[in-house]
């Protein structure tokens, strides 16, 4: 069996994640990291034996299968092209790029290379949500007329909470939709096998002005401090977005990073003539269809019930797999690359990266705006 060297940019929350991640496959080897600060000692906690500043010296003398891309949104394009360049293979955080025009170029530089190239939507890999996939596709809900849901944290109540995903110039022009909305909007679409064709869209940004603290801060820390410098703030807060489906299904979701006590709510509700599927990422093993008629069926994570997705599932039934598990399976399909693939290429990621786009379009100049296909 082949062992896969990798190397992992970016050591904050998502990159220790991946690491951990990666290791639990069993035939790839982290032979290296890269960051800004403090990579040596993230290096010795990691138990890794090389630590970088400079991403291009570390591809340059290490002869790398994959590199896995945690840092901030706009250095994904300079990073993955250069890794494509020299013929590595690439798995990027979400969102894909800064703009249109990098997502585009990543995607045919990967396409050209015959790359393996991936963008970590780890949600469709939870057990429940493939089940969701494929009991749809079997067309037991009927015809899908509304879909609907929200993505919801807290991270961001406090003027004092800051990350450099508030600031568009390292983040891109959406935020609360890029960094959470386009995992919802990735899940959809990839759950009911519909494409959203029309976007309306109304942001909100609840602190023009932000406390930036001096220093270097994590995301989702709850660190506090009294020296800070006062930053604008030119990304939205939250989101309120309706769609029109290429079905003539529509569709509505809430994105918030300030909606207190709720630390990471993902809901999904999908409504068809026969029947209703909702999942929740609190309820994260079970899948729930609704009747009119009868009663509701509950269809928990258990191989038996579950069978369509069998490769998915590692324990038995009332052992919950969870984030690091989506993680787990999300990298063992992009490592093993099988017939039948479900993870998020570089081409999703740009789609996504088009509708963060005319999702804002949207709620710049207030009216439905058409998405439109890229042509690569």
């Amino acid at each position: 069996m082949k062992i896969y060297k990798t190397a992992v940019i970016g050591i904050g929350f998502v990159g220790t994640a991946h690491i951990e991640a990666l290791r639990r496959l069993g035939n790839v080897e982290i032979v290296a990291i890269c960051d800004t600060f403090g990579v040596e000692e993230k290096a010795k906690k990691l138990f890794v034996k090389k630590a970088y500043t400079d991403y291009k010296k570390m591809i340059d003398e290490l002869d790398l299968d994959f590199v896995h891309i945690c840092t901030p949104n706009y250095t994904h394009f300079p990073i993955a092209k250069y890794a494509l360049e020299h013929d590595i293979n690439v798995v990027l955080e979400k969102p894909l790029t800064l703009n249109i025009d990098e997502a585009l170029d990543l995607t045919k530089l990967a396409k050209s290379r015959n790359l393996i190239n991936a963008v970590n939507y780890h949600n469709r890999m939870y057990p429940a949500t493939s089940f969701s996939k494929r009991f749809i596709e079997s067309n037991k809900l009927g015809n899908i007329f509304l879909v609907n849901g929200v993505y919801i944290q807290d991270w961001l109540l406090y003027d004092t909470d800051y990350s450099w995903r508030l600031n568009s110039n390292e983040s891109g022009i959406t935020r609360a939709v890029a960094d959470i909305g386009s995992h919802w909007i990735d899940l959809i679409e990839y759950i009911t096998g519909l494409k959203i064709v029309e976007v309306f869209a109304e942001f909100k940004t609840v602190f023009e002005k932000r406390k930036k603290p001096r220093g270097n801060v994590e995301s989702f820390s709850n660190k506090k401090t009294n020296n800070y410098s006062l930053i604008n703030i030119d990304t939205e807060d939250m989101a309120l977005v309706m769609f029109r489906f290429e079905n003539g299904a529509i569709g509505n979701v809430t994105i918030s990073q300030m909606s207190a006590g709720i630390k990471n709510r993902i809901d999904v509700l999908i409504s068809g003539t026969n029947a209703s599927l909702e999942w929740k990422l609190d309820d994260l093993s079970n899948v729930k269809i609704g009747y009119r008629d009868k009663a509701d069926a509950i269809y928990p994570k258990d191989l038996s019930l579950m069978k369509t997705v069998k490769s998915l599932i590692d324990y038995p039934a009332g052992h919950m797999e969870g984030f690091p598990d989506a993680f787990k399976q999300n990298f063992k399909q992009i490592y093993s690359q099988p017939e039948n693939k479900s993870y998020a290429t570089f081409e999703d990621g740009l789609r996504q990266m088009i509708l963060n786009q005319k999702i804002y379009d949207s709620a710049k100049e207030h009216k439905w705006i058409k998405v439109m296909k890229e042509k690569l």
